[in-house]
């Protein structure tokens, strides 16, 4: 093999007939070295490389002669200066950025770390190689011909199911036991049968980029499941294949199948912080390639990170190379593995120029004109952990967003919380007040995600039960809006355990009917729970694993969740274009009607007040606004959802419209009342009726 002088693009490892070429990035670095390897035994032989063709800050070099397949790392050269933010260190054995392929994963040693005893100044001569993550090249793993068209859902149409691609399929008897916890058991007939039965349109998974468990849990004896610590962005986690050597193979197959089942595939993704942690974390990728121009370094003290995530470091977006790698690897996962959206994990530290936060920020910019990313769906958690942090409605179009007011006002509401009322209108009518210069499909309405408590936790628990994890219990989210009913944790008295089961059926209820785009957590349809752990982030076992065992109540309550789906997917009325008024104007051409239990109009003043506790939201059905696909309007039955969170039933007066109203299944056994009529909503309940004619 010899080394000829290559071209500076595409970034990584380019396999072609005759040679591989090489091109990775520093700004910084004085020399950078390519090691070859012949297998992963033996890491301290290797060919190594002088890369001396620089274009800019990119280093390149093409090796001739050698095949698909090759194992390699770099060695950087570079000032080990901690206080100006530069900790380059020769000895340590680096994964390429843009590598798409895992030969070896890196393993924790005191090896891995750039500096020596406890000292993050003092340099660490320790060869990181035997312990050192490896790549492979490959050639671009493009998907075959035979690859279905998208499904392109639009957004007010979409369900969006969270999941964790092992969790849901680990413990499922039905799965062929050698493909369970992977992505082929993801996609496998009694996973896809579960989904299409349910009726969700998307599915949205937890992390599958390459990740490391951090150290503190690594000495606990404990994984970071979750995978919210990532420490490449091309290559799919290989634990979550079959075979790990295949896992990019085993992802493609996934997402093609999903898409032949017409579901959208949506990755959560972590573009704002890497596992090399902060000063003191360890030296494998891009701190030992360029530490001072990958993250965010304090403005006074360079040899600190600034952390607005809550790991240790923050990725710099606004760094050109950095915003080209966050880019590349985006389209990588659009073009060639598949992928439909993703939701971006703190999106707010992309946007963030130090203590402010910008929304025309150049990452946010540039997914707006490029023409592959501008055409996929891209979700916001519209939060990170620094100064003016939260950012609920402020992205721009196209994106949405994870609504956390949504999720708060909604529990507490439910939970029997007062002065609720006029917030819960506002956000199941779309939360206008957050996303009213876009639509209300900007909303992306939960109840319960990853990160917090289950649904029959959120009802069963009131504080959170972390112990588990090791840390005190001092993890995890507060406050959790939760009330347990009762009794703290599970419990066989009949009266806590049907109290459970409405307030349960009340929460999927509301987040079904309201306007705005619904995200169900995986595994709530099963009645799963994590025993009151509400950061589940490094339990890999059997706490986290969906339990498929279903006795007769759990098989009662699945039924209810899917039809309940069917019911908001059959009417178009829950799912405009348009936002209903959160504080309805005295108008005959509104869309909808905010309606008192004494059988009228809410006034504006009665909002506040403490005695409104039931209520009803009419919406008119042949007011909606829309076109079919046809150009002609689209029209609805008018309906009636009728909100008590009291624990008592409430009476309320039916309109007086001239015809009949009929209770609806699943959410009340079908009954006919005559106009005006008096009826009972059940204490803790949500009741749809639908009228048999409109005003």
């Amino acid at each position: 093999m010899i080394l000829l002088p290559g071209k500076s693009f595409p970034l990584g490892a380019t396999v072609s007939d005759d040679g591989i070429n090489f091109a990775v990035f520093s700004a910084h670095a004085t020399g950078i070295e390519l090691c070859l390897f012949n297998n992963t035994e033996d890491l301290e032989e290797c060919t190594s490389f002088r890369l001396v063709e620089r274009c800019g800050p990119i280093w390149h070099g093409f090796v001739k002669g050698a095949k698909e397949g090759a194992l390699y790392g770099y060695r950087v050269d570079g000032p080990f200066e901690p206080t100006r933010g530069h900790r380059f260190n020769r000895h340590k054995l680096l994964l390429d950025p843009y590598a798409k392929d895992l030969a070896k994963a890196a393993a924790w040693n005191s090896a891995i770390l750039g500096y020596a005893e406890q000292d993050d100044t003092t340099f660490n001569d320790q060869n990181s190689a035997p312990f050192a993550a490896v790549a492979r090249a490959i050639r671009p793993s493009v998907p075959p011909p035979s690859l279905p068209s998208r499904p392109e859902i639009h957004w007010k149409d979409s369900v969006i199911y969270e999941t964790h691609v092992k969790g849901i399929s680990m413990l499922h008897p039905e799965v062929d036991p050698a493909i369970r916890g992977t992505y082929l058991g993801l996609c496998s007939r009694p996973i896809l049968n579960h989904l299409k039965s349910l009726g969700v349109t998307a599915v949205q998974l937890q992390p599958v980029h390459l990740q490391m468990t951090e150290k503190h849990l690594f000495d606990a004896g404990l994984t970071n499941y979750w995978g919210y610590n990532p420490i490449n962005y091309f290559i799919p986690e290989p634990s979550y294949a079959s075979v790990a050597e295949h896992a990019i193979a085993e992802f493609q197959t996934m997402a093609r199948v999903l898409h032949e089942e017409g579901i959208e595939l949506i990755l959560d993704v972590v573009y704002n912080h890497t596992a090399e942690g902060n000063r003191l974390g360890p030296t494998l990728s891009f701190r030992g390639f360029d530490n001072a121009s990958y993250y965010r370094k304090n403005p006074t003290e360079p040899r600190f990170l600034e952390d607005f995530t809550g790991t240790g470091n923050t990725l710099d977006a606004n760094q050109p190379m950095v915003l080209r790698l966050i880019a590349d690897s985006l389209r990588y996962w659009v073009t060639e593995m598949g992928v439909d959206g993703f939701r971006f994990d703190l999106a707010t530290s992309l946007a963030r120029e130090d203590n402010t936060v910008d929304m025309q920020a150049p990452l946010l910019t540039m997914l707006h004109q490029d023409p592959v990313l501008s055409t996929v769906k891209l979700i916001a958690e519209p939060w990170d952990l620094g100064p003016n942090g939260y950012q609920v409605g402020s992205f721009p179009s196209p994106w949405v967003e994870w609504n956390g007011k949504y999720r708060d006002t909604v529990r507490q509401f439910w939970r029997g919380d007062p002065g609720q009322v006029g917030s819960l209108a506002t956000r199941i009518s779309g939360s206008s007040d957050l996303f009213g210069k876009r639509r209300p499909n900007a909303s992306i309405n939960f109840v319960t995600a990853h990160d917090g408590f289950t649904l029959q936790d959120l009802v069963s628990y009131e504080n959170k039960h972390n112990e588990a994890n090791l840390e005190h219990n001092k993890d995890g989210h507060e406050p959790n809006f939760s009330r347990n009913w009762g009794v703290e944790g599970a419990s066989d008295q009949l009266e806590i355990i049907e109290r459970r089961a409405r307030v349960k059926k009340a929460l999927l209820s509301t987040l079904l009917l309201s306007q705005g785009v619904p995200m169900v957590l995986g595994g709530d349809e099963l009645g799963r729970t994590l025993q009151g752990n509400n950061n589940a982030y490094c339990q890999d076992n059997e706490l986290n694993w969906f339990n498929w065992d279903l006795d007769t109540e759990k098989l009662s309550w699945l039924q209810f969740c899917r039809e309940a789906i069917a019911f908001r997917k059959a009417h178009p009325t829950f799912y405009r274009r348009h936002f209903l008024n959160s504080v309805p104007a005295e108008s005959e051409a509104e869309q909808g009607i905010w309606w008192h239990p004494d059988g009228r109009r809410i006034e504006s003043h009665e909002w506040q007040e403490a005695g409104l506790k039931a209520f009803g939201l009419i919406l008119l059905g042949d007011r909606m606004g829309d076109v079919a696909q046809d150009g002609s309007p689209l029209r609805d039955d008018t309906f009636l959802v009728a909100f008590n969170p009291s624990e008592d039933v409430k009476e309320m007066v039916l309109p007086t419209w001239g015809g009949t109203w009929t209770t609806c299944p699943p959410f009340s056994e079908e009954s006919i009342s005559p106009e005006g009529a008096r009826i009972d909503v059940a204490a803790q309940s949500v009741t749809v009726l639908r009228a048999d004619s409109h005003p």
